[in-house]
């Protein structure tokens, strides 16, 4: 199906283009969005006299996106989740999580503008991308971890996935005798 895009799609075309997409693609996403209009005449001429309106409307949201981008950048959020000694989250860290950790601290992004392929399922720095206008997106820092102290001493550099990180505990200097008390054994032998 031929469309007309209304606005930047990524990976696809600028405003006015008219591009060849997959009818599903044009029916599902593009058209119900408002992305896009059908390849026709008519429609032709009213992109046309709507342009300007367009244009507007486009650099107005680009700019809305940009003062959020502003705000945003060299920000550091801290998620806090249980996890175990490796590092491994019991759980996952989504994008759900990653709005409502920006909710948080008062940024309104929707869903659909957390890129995140897979969740995060570890703890560390995390580097997230949120694609706040199609022309523009902004990388974040994630900082998972299992209490505020720890993001704290992640954030300095700090690798938290030993037991040494985690309890000051050097797992190379332990040896048997700090485990197990000989004087117990002669005991249980006297009896």
């Amino acid at each position: 199906m031929q469309v007309i895009l209304l606005e930047r799609i990524a990976k696809l075309g600028q405003m006015g283009e008219t591009v060849k997409v997959r009818d599903g693609y044009a029916r599902n996403f593009l058209l119900p969005q408002g992305k896009a209009l059908r390849s026709n005449e008519a429609n032709k001429k009213r992109f046309e006299n709507e342009r300007a309106t367009l244009e507007a409307r486009n650099l107005e949201r680009k700019g809305e996106a940009q003062k959020v981008a502003d705000a945003l950048s060299g920000k550091s959020f801290v998620v806090v989740r249980s996890a175990g000694e490796t590092g491994q989250l019991y759980g996952s860290v989504a994008a759900r999580d990653i709005i409502e950790t920006l909710a948080a601290e008062g940024f309104n992004i929707g869903r659909n503008q957390v890129d995140l392929n897979t969740p995060i399922k570890a703890i560390g720095l995390h580097q997230v991308t949120l694609h706040l206008h199609s022309e523009v997106e902004i990388e974040i820092a994630l900082n998972v971890a299992r209490s505020a102290e720890e993001a704290e001493r992640q954030a300095k550099g700090e690798s938290l996935t030993s037991a040494d990180a985690i309890y000051g505990v050097d797992e190379d200097a332990l040896r048997a005798e700090d485990f197990f008390d000989p004087e117990a054994d002669n005991e249980a032998e006297e009896e």
